[in-house]
């Protein structure tokens, strides 16, 4: 059951970070998106719960619409470009595919949990890394205040983990819901480093 979650969290998220780059080479985002996130997310809670497959299908298209839409909310309230949420959701993803990959040849929760987070922290600096070559602006300074704020959510994920295989022993599991309590969170995280960014671009000015 857990190996479902990591899989449908990290499509999701994957959704979500395709949705944030065709918002940011095409301006995929928009009124419309939003509106198709709402409509999906509502129709996600309407549907029941032995419709498996529509209910991924729904959230695979909220986290699609929510990565193309996020952008809008930090560049009109921060005025930070869609390079930076692209960045920020692919080290994200990133993080959750090791964690789905270290669980298909890991049964050890503690060596799943402490090698898949080092390994995440690894992978997801070297994406900043590129990224930053890539998009530019990235200081190193803004690199490791993001990487903190994603220690913290690679933290309360690994903590949460624990709660599904806690609450799989009753069979009291829907990985869709799982996965959606977790993806629910990452506007929110999106939203935090963002500030963070623009902390770091007010205090790199100053000094210039």
């Amino acid at each position: 059951m857990i190996k479902q979650v990591y899989l449908t969290l990290f499509c999701a998220m994957l959704s979500s970070t395709v949705g944030s780059f065709l918002h940011l080479i095409w301006e995929a985002g928009g009124f419309f998106t939003v509106i198709i996130s709402a409509a999906s997310i509502l129709s996600l809670y309407l549907t029941p719960a032995m419709k498996v497959k529509k209910r991924v299908l729904y959230l695979m298209i909220a986290a699609y619409s929510l990565g193309a839409s996020v952008g809008l909310l930090t560049e009109y309230n921060f005025g930070i470009d869609q390079g930076f949420v692209f960045s920020f959701l692919g080290g994200t993803t990133i993080g959750f595919g090791t964690f789905w990959f270290g669980a298909m040849f890991t049964r050890q929760r503690i060596d799943l949990y402490i090698g898949c987070l080092l390994h995440s922290y690894a992978f997801m600096y070297l994406w900043f890394v590129t990224a930053s070559d890539i998009f530019g602006g990235h200081t190193t300074r803004w690199m490791i205040k993001v990487l903190a704020v994603l220690a913290l959510y690679m933290g309360y994920f690994v903590i949460y983990s624990q709660e599904i295989l806690y609450n799989a022993r009753y069979g009291d599991v829907n990985f869709v819901n799982c996965t959606f309590t977790v993806f629910f969170h990452l506007p929110a995280i999106v939203v935090h480093a963002a500030r963070v960014y623009l902390v770091a671009e007010i205090e790199h000015y100053r000094q210039n």
